[in-house]
């Protein structure tokens, strides 16, 4: 299953009933905004899943800013839209793909690897007078089975051990400015793990949002690819899984740490690199 559909091959397959369309617009400054600009309009069969309320659970002290959904909620949350191991999940956002890619890797993480994200933001579908609707579809409840891929996660405490041991590769994918330290407008401190390096996510991307060509990335990723045990982190989790799934293009498997840095940071006695 590719990790990427092209608009005209959704528009072509729009009434395939193996299809389960998501929209996951997102904005983290508003977070009602991604709800409210589906009521007005989304793809033709679109279900909508919310990044705080449905692809995470509650904040805690540590943890992160997106923990992880409890399982049998989100398996619950799936199967009320219709998600099940036949369909073929197609999941788009309006942000460059970031929040769609959030639920590419909870689905992977599930053992569901039949899942997509819309190579194109909503904006670009809509100017190009693909179908949209206001009406939301209606629910049908299926059964879904996760089979858990615990070897594509990592918690703090795994970190922290494999740091010590030199047996990891550790990118942060948030942007340079908050890697270096010199600007932190979301969490506890300023800086970056000690010992990660560097590689913004938008960076996987062309200038239209769209993800760059396997040789593009090649190019970027060059010195991953003798690397082992790659691990990625974000400021929550979110953002890094547009990373993960531009690395599993290359077929380079990498881990998420979900909690990143401000599940990182939120600890004082934690150290911070700049």
């Amino acid at each position: 299953m590719d990790n990427l559909i092209s608009m005209s091959y959704l528009n072509k397959h729009l009434h395939d009933k193996s299809l389960v369309i998501v929209d996951c617009r997102f904005n983290l400054a508003q977070p009602n905004e991604g709800r409210e600009a589906y009521k007005q309009d989304h793809i033709k069969g679109a279900h909508y899943l919310h990044l705080d309320e449905d692809l995470s659970s509650d904040v805690l002290e540590h943890g992160g800013r997106h923990p992880l959904p409890t399982i049998d909620t989100f398996v619950n949350k799936l199967e009320q839209i219709g998600i099940d191991k036949t369909k073929h999940v197609i999941a788009y956002d309006d942000q460059d793909g970031p929040f769609a890619s959030r639920l590419w890797w909870l689905l992977n993480y599930l053992g569901h690897d039949k899942v997509s994200v819309l190579n194109e933001n909503y904006s670009t579908w809509k100017e190009a007078g693909y179908p949209i609707t206001d009406e939301v579809p209606v629910k049908v409840n299926t059964t879904f089975h996760p089979q858990i891929q615990s070897d594509m996660i990592v918690d703090i405490d795994q970190v922290k051990e494999q740091k010590k041991q030199n047996a990891l590769t550790l990118i942060d994918a948030r942007a340079e400015e908050r890697y270096l330290g010199e600007k932190e407008p979301i969490d506890f401190k300023a800086g970056h793990i000690p010992g990660a390096i560097n590689y913004f996510w938008k960076n996987t991307l062309t200038d239209k949002g769209l993800m760059k060509s396997n040789e593009a990335l090649e190019t970027y990723f060059a010195s991953l690819q003798n690397k082992d045990n790659l691990v990625v982190y974000c400021g929550s989790g979110v953002t890094a899984s547009v990373t993960v799934l531009a690395l599993d293009n290359l077929g380079i498997k990498a881990k998420l740490y979900p909690g990143g840095w401000s599940d990182w940071s939120s600890y004082d006695e934690n150290p911070v690199a700049k």
